[in-house]
């Protein structure tokens, strides 16, 4: 996974969010952990300039904005990935909205998408910011039940084993194999057979491991 590195010591963060005390907290707690916040918004617009003048490694942005209130910070994020690829994206959402979620994890690695009310444990958040900056596609546990739960018919997840499919299951959310390992009491190598046999299960193509991963959880995520 690549790792990337803060320009001076730092992760350099922009904010969207147009709940002003949401806003000055995540502000307030990111500087207190490390961070450091280059600029802060309320509307889609400020935010894509501010990502333009300030080079960011990550935006974190709410998926509903003024002045519509629907998917303003939505539209942000692909001017972002397309104009910006490498400053990494958090989308926050109040509601679970399985077709917008997965156009931010579509968009390819260092993304995230996760529900505000999920937003409780600060250490969990942090660890989750650091793993998208880093490289790693982050979706909310929320998420991964809903679609779960609708899958299709034709799932192509059936290839898979229980196990190996609750190997994916954590792989979605964007969790290391030592975080798997350690998830499942199980050995790292253990986790890396299972996921090598879910990359030859999924016939994802011969690729950089990093990418293939990433289609094994899109592959996962679509199948609703």
């Amino acid at each position: 996974m690549r790792q990337v590195a803060a320009k001076d010591g730092h992760f350099r963060v922009v904010l969207a969010e147009d709940d002003v005390l949401l806003r000055e907290g995540l502000a307030s707690l990111l500087e207190r952990s490390g961070f450091k916040v280059v600029g802060q918004c309320d509307n889609a617009g400020r935010l894509v300039d501010l990502v333009r003048e300030e080079q960011p490694d990550l935006a974190i942005i709410d998926i509903r904005m003024p002045p519509g209130h629907s998917t303003e910070g939505l539209e942000a994020a692909g001017a972002i990935r397309e104009q910006h690829p490498e400053t990494a994206i958090l989308v926050l959402s109040a509601h679970v909205d399985v077709e917008h979620a997965m156009d931010v994890i579509a968009s390819g690695e260092r993304s995230g998408y996760l529900l505000k009310d999920r937003v409780t444990d600060v250490a969990e958040f942090l660890d989750t910011l650091q793993r998208i900056v880093s490289g790693g596609t982050v979706v909310d546990p929320v998420l991964v039940q809903e679609l779960v739960a609708a899958r299709r018919v034709q799932d192509p997840l059936d290839v898979l084993s229980p196990r190996e499919r609750e190997v994916l299951s954590l792989m979605a959310e964007g969790r290391s194999n030592a975080g798997i390992a350690h998830q499942l009491w199980v050995t790292e190598g253990t986790v890396e057979k299972h996921v090598h046999s879910i990359l030859g299960k999924l016939r994802l193509p011969e690729t950089e491991d990093d990418h293939r991963r990433v289609l094994a959880v899109i592959t996962y995520l679509e199948a609703r």
